[in-house]
C-alpha cells in the first residue's frame, strides 16, 4: 500500500477501511507542566508550537479550532462553577453576549490546507454541547437541578444552541478544511453519567438528532468528548447518530473491547493509560500489548487516554513514541492491510 496522508489515514481508520499505519496522535495536547519539564530537558521544544512539537515527536500533527457560545462580553461567573444566569429573564438578558458569528482566521485555514496538501496533519473542530452549554450558564450545581426546576429554560438554551451549531456548521462546510469534529460535553465522572438516560433523551437526544446529520451531510465524522466512565454514555450518543467518542479514561475503569462489540461500526479515539508512560518500557509494551486486539478487532486509534503528565520526561517519552510507531504498523499488518 502506497504512503497515506495523515487526514486520509485518519478517515479510513475510523470508518474500518485499510490504512497504512494506524494514526499517530496526541489529540489534547500536553499539559503546561509537562511541556516546561521537556523545555528544560529538550530546550529547542520550548517555543515550539503545538502543531510543530507534533512534528518533532514524530506524530501526525492535529490542528483544532474550539468554537465557543461565550465571547468577551458574556458575563463571568463570580466564582468557578457558579451560574452567569439562573432563570428565564436572566437568560435573555445575557443571550445577546452569546452565540457569535462563525469565523476562522485567515491563518488558521492557510495552515489546515497547508497539512492537507502536504499530507501531514489532520483538522478538526469543537462545539460545546447539550450537557455543557447549559452548565456553562447555569453552574456545575445548579445545572444537575436544572432538569427539574427549569426545564422550560434549558430546552430554550438548547434551540438557541442548536440555531447557532447549524450556522458554525455551514460555515465550516464552506471552508472545506475540516476531517472530523467532537462535542464537548464532559458528562460522566468515574461512577458514570452525571445525568439518566431518561434526562439524556428528553433534554439532549431531540437536538443531537437535529444536527448530527447536518455535520454527515457536510462530510464530517462525528464524535463526544467526554472523560469519566462512558459505558452507558456510548449507547445513549450511539443512538443519536455519533460516530466516535475519546478519550476513554483508564482510570474510571472503561473497556472499549465492550463498545466495540456492541457498537462495531463506531470510532474510538484514545485508551492508552498515561499512568504507565513513567513506569519504563516493559509497562510501555504491556500497554501497546492490552489494545492490540480491540485494534485489530475495532476502529480504536490508540493515543494517550488525556494529556502526557508531566512525571514523563523527554526520554520516556521517545521511548513511547518508537514503540507506538512499530505498534501503529503491527495493526495495519495483522489486518492485512500491508
Amino acid at each position: 500500500m502506497e504512503e497515506m496522508k495523515a487526514h486520509e489515514r485518519f478517515i479510513a481508520a475510523a470508518k474500518g477501511q485499510p490504512f497504512d499505519r494506524l494514526p499517530l496522535l496526541e489529540w489534547a495536547g500536553w499539559w503546561d507542566l509537562t511541556r516546561k519539564r521537556w523545555a528544560k530537558e529538550r530546550p529547542e521544544t520550548e517555543k515550539m508550537e503545538i502543531w510543530e512539537l507534533h512534528r518533532y515527536w514524530g506524530l501526525d500533527m492535529n490542528l483544532q479550532h474550539w468554537f465557543s457560545v461565550l465571547t468577551p462580553a458574556t458575563p463571568q461567573p463570580k466564582s468557578f462553577g457558579a451560574p452567569i444566569a439562573s432563570n428565564m429573564e436572566e437568560y435573555l438578558a445575557i443571550r445577546g453576549t452569546l452565540y457569535p458569528e462563525p469565523y476562522l482566521p485567515p491563518e488558521f485555514i492557510k495552515l489546515a490546507n497547508k497539512m492537507h496538501s502536504e499530507g501531514n496533519g489532520i483538522v478538526w473542530f469543537t462545539l460545546e454541547g447539550f450537557f455543557w452549554v447549559p452548565r456553562s450558564i447555569f453552574g456545575i450545581e445548579n445545572h444537575l437541578f436544572s432538569f427539574y426546576d427549569e426545564p422550560e429554560l434549558y430546552h430554550t438554551i438548547c434551540r438557541d444552541l442548536l440555531a447557532w451549531q447549524r450556522k458554525v456548521v455551514e460555515y465550516c462546510a464552506d471552508k472545506r478544511v475540516f476531517d472530523f469534529m467532537t462535542f464537548a460535553e464532559d458528562m460522566s465522572y468515574n461512577l458514570g453519567p452525571m445525568l439518566s438516560q431518561e434526562h439524556f433523551d428528553a433534554f439532549m437526544a431531540p437536538y443531537y438528532r437535529e444536527i448530527v446529520p447536518a455535520l454527515k451531510q457536510a462530510g464530517i465524522l462525528t464524535a463526544v468528548d467526554s472523560d469519566g466512565d462512558i459505558t452507558a454514555a456510548v449507547d445513549w450518543f450511539r443512538s443519536v447518530g455519533v460516530e466516535g467518542m475519546l478519550p476513554l479514561e483508564r482510570q474510571a475503569g472503561v473497556d472499549v473491547s465492550r463498545y466495540i462489540e456492541k457498537h462495531p461500526d463506531m470510532f474510538f479515539v484514545g485508551h492508552y493509560d498515561k499512568m504507565v508512560m513513567d513506569q519504563g518500557t516493559a509497562a510501555l509494551e504491556k500497554e501497546f500489548a492490552r489494545l492490540f486486539p480491540s485494534c485489530v478487532n475495532g476502529r480504536l486509534i490508540p493515543s494517550v487516554d488525556h494529556q502526557t503528565p508531566p512525571a514523563v520526561s523527554a526520554d520516556e517519552y521517545r521511548v513511547y513514541m518508537e514503540l507506538y510507531r512499530k505498534f501503529a504498523v503491527e495493526v495495519a499488518r495483522a489486518r492485512k492491510y500491508i
